[in-house]
């Protein structure tokens, strides 16, 4: 019987609101799916996620999906 290989990917959480902070960190959160709190969203792990992150790192919570 064959298995899958799941694909390396993180779990991302938002824990912080999104009100007062700037446009471009509203829309990278919009990008991940994260619109209100308490969102979960399962992302691949490259470059463009671990930019989007590192934006709004002060506002999501991040773990190994």
């Amino acid at each position: 019987m064959a298995t899958k290989k799941k694909a390396a990917g993180l779990k991302i959480k938002l824990v912080k609101s999104l009100i007062c902070c700037k446009d471009d960190q509203i829309a990278t959160a919009h990008a991940l799916g994260l619109k209100k709190i308490g969102d979960e969203t399962v992302q691949p792990e490259n470059p463009q996620t671990m930019g989007k992150i590192k934006k709004i790192t002060h506002l999501v919570e991040v773990t190994q999906a």
